[in-house]
Formats: structure tokens, sequence, C-alpha cells
């Protein structure tokens, strides 16, 4: 079997979007007869403390699934302090660089980008070890934080990320990213460039949907996932109109905003908006049996930035609300996933939510079946990754 090596900022146990998605990765690669190892941190996100398996360890060589995970040291750290971040974040960049420079690696690495510094210090050593890097582009940095208003443009901060951003697309062999826009933009800095779309379909395998809806309750909204900035959920509990609507809105996850959410939550007189906290994928995946339509919220339209949420509940045959602008509007739409609203204008979500209130929950249950059915086909993780590897990527 070949030997594949990914690095990344983030893998199971921890939760959300990024681990995940690079944990498929490499279980599919490993279907595909690639021996796997992965090169993280400690596990500490999102809370940015060390889970207790891994506490008082400088390192950890454990294997999950077949995977070889190689857990590095790192002070973790989710401070709003600058300083304390960027220590977090080169904590575990010195501990990745040593690691590098000094032990064997496959020929072939995955480098996982964001976040940027991590990509330019695994980059930068590997390109000198003339390895093949694989460099898989989840969102655009600085691109990203410019938009998110995190960086100021023309700033130090913003021209270093830049040199960093031209570094390692520059001395990737091949460039796999989430989007078409993602593809784009690389290819207007290295317009030669070998670049492929590698989508975040997920790996459920579910033949039929299991409906637990009942005609007389509220229809059941719900959002699972970071409760942080980007995904501005706090602003949208505040903004969202519920008084008078046969629905309800529940949400899932952890983050920055989740003491705000909770607070927020505490304070209404009539409940429309209830917090569960953090669920791992197996429990909320058989909790959101009986809910209806997942919401997919973005605080600001972010250019190459595709929620692999649309995607991930797509397979799960729920209908979307995006609200997120960007291509993911365009793939929504497309593949008629259920309601897209402008990104940052209220005044339409509304209106989306309004009009949602009005169905019977035997329209949904067929919307559920047709969206799951579609998805099969066209949100196909196997036949994605077969595709890429026929083509050389891997």
């Amino acid at each position: 079997m070949e030997k594949i090596l990914i690095i990344s900022n983030y893998y199971p146990p921890e939760k959300g979007a990024a681990a995940n998605r690079i944990e498929q990765l490499a279980l599919k690669l490993n279907q595909n007869n690639y021996t796997v190892t992965v090169i993280c941190p400690l596990a500490n996100y999102p809370k940015g403390e060390l889970f207790e398996e891994y506490k008082g360890k400088f390192s950890v060589v454990e294997n999950r699934e077949n995977i070889t995970v190689k857990r590095l040291w790192i002070y973790p750290s989710v401070s709003k302090n600058i300083f304390v971040r960027i220590l977090s974040v080169l904590s575990f960049s010195f501990s990745l660089f040593f690691y590098l420079l000094f032990y064997n690696t496959p020929k072939k690495v995955i480098v996982q980008s964001p976040p940027l510094v991590l990509s330019f210090i695994s980059v930068l050593v590997l390109s000198l070890k003339n390895k093949k890097i694989i460099l898989n582009v989840s969102d655009l940095w600085p691109l990203a934080a410019i938009e998110l208003n995190a960086l100021k443009k023309e700033s130090l901060s913003h021209r270093f990320s830049l040199y960093l951003e031209r570094f390692i697309y520059k001395k990737a062999i091949i460039i796999i990213g989430q989007s078409n826009e993602i593809i784009t933009h690389v290819h207007t800095i290295f317009p030669d460039k070998n670049c492929m779309l590698y989508r975040n379909f997920p790996e459920h395998r579910i033949s039929q949907m299991e409906l637990n809806t009942k005609e007389n309750q509220p229809i059941k909204i719900f959002y699972a996932g970071l409760l942080g900035i980007a995904q501005g959920v706090l602003e949208m509990c505040q903004k969202m109109e519920l008084n008078g609507l046969n629905l309800e809105v529940h949400l899932f996850g952890d983050g920055a905003e989740k003491n705000q959410i909770e607070s927020f939550i505490s304070r209404q007189k009539e409940t429309k908006i209830f917090f569960h906290g953090m669920l791992d994928r197996k429990e909320l995946h058989e909790t959101l049996q009986s809910f209806d339509i997942a919401i997919v919220p973005l605080k600001t339209r972010i250019y190459g930035s595709v929620p692999s949420k649309i995607f991930e509940y797509g397979s799960l045959g729920f209908p979307i609300l995006y609200f997120g602008g960007g291509e993911g509007e365009n793939i929504v739409n497309e593949n008629k996933l259920g309601w897209v609203a402008e990104v940052g204008n209220y005044i339409d979500l509304n209106e989306k939510l309004k009009a949602i209130a009005l169905l019977e929950k035997h329209e949904l249950d067929l919307m559920k079946k047709g969206i799951l059915t579609h998805a099969q086909h066209v949100f196909d993780l196997d036949k994605q990754i077969k595709t890429l590897i026929s083509k050389g990527v891997f």
C-alpha cells in the first residue's frame, strides 16, 4: 500500500466540519489502498483546552480506524488576546517544523490550508525535502480575513499573509480546492497551476430517511456547528422574527458566541429558540431525525467559502435554508435543496421563514425524500476520491 501523510490543525475526537472533513479524506484514502498517517495537534478544539486524555502529554501516537494519528504539542487557547492566539499557533508550528525536519515522511503529503502559518511551515520544509505537496485549500486566506474584518487591508500583517499565500501556492504540486471560486483565485495568481475541485461531501450511506415528524408539531429548524463570529448565529437569533409563526429554532454547537446566545435565549418571554450544547456526530444525527430544516448561515459573503453543511445535511435528506451568499447559493438552487435568503438581509430571511411556517409536515417529508435521493447521486464522496486518484492527484 502506498503511503501518504496528511497535515491538519484539526482531527477527531475534535468536533466540527474541519475535523470531520480531514477524517473523511483519511478514511477514504485508506479504503483505496493508501497507508495514511495524520499529523495534528493534541486535541483541544473548540474550547481551547486539551482534552482530558491528552493533558500532561507532549506527543501521542494512536490508531483510529486504521489511520495512524501523531499528535504534537500545542499551547491551546481561544483567547481574544491576539498575542495569546499567535502564541498558540506558533507553539504547534514549532512542533511541526522540527518533526517534519528530522523525521522521515512519505513522498506524498496533503497539507491543509488554512491556517496559513501552519501550511507555510509545512510547505517550506516539505519543499526542501522534495516531497509531492498536495495543498488542500478549504478557505482563502488572507482574503477571508479581510472580508470578516479580522485583518486590515494593506496592513503589515496583510502583506505578510499575502506572501505566505503566494509561497504555498507556488510550491504546491497540486492544489485541491473546495469551491470553483478557490480555483479561480489561485489561477489569478498562478494561471498554470494544476488545480482540482474537491467538494466536502460526507460519507453517510443512508438508504432511506427515518421520518419521525408529527403533523401537529411546530416546524423545527436547526443549526448545528461552530458558534463563531463568521457564522453570525447570535445576530441571526436576535433578528429572526418568530413570534406568531409555527416555527422553532434549535441550536447545537459550541464556540465564541455560546454564552451570549444562551444569555439572549434566557431573556426571551416566548421560547422559540432552544440551545442544546455540543453533541458528537452520531448522537447529533440521531437527535435530528425529528427535525425538519437545516439553516446554514454566514455573517457575510466570504469569497471561496462553501459551507460543508450544505452537503452534510443535503445528504441526510434535510431541506436547507441557506443564508450565506456566494457559491453556496448556486449549489442550493441548482440542486433544489431548499431556500436561499440574501446574505445579511434579515428582511429576506424573515420572509423565507414566514413561507416555511405555512408548510405542512407531509410537504416537508416529500422534500426530504427527494433531496435524499438526489444527494445520493450527486454528493458522492467515494466517486469523487476515485476520480481524483485516477487523475494522479494522490
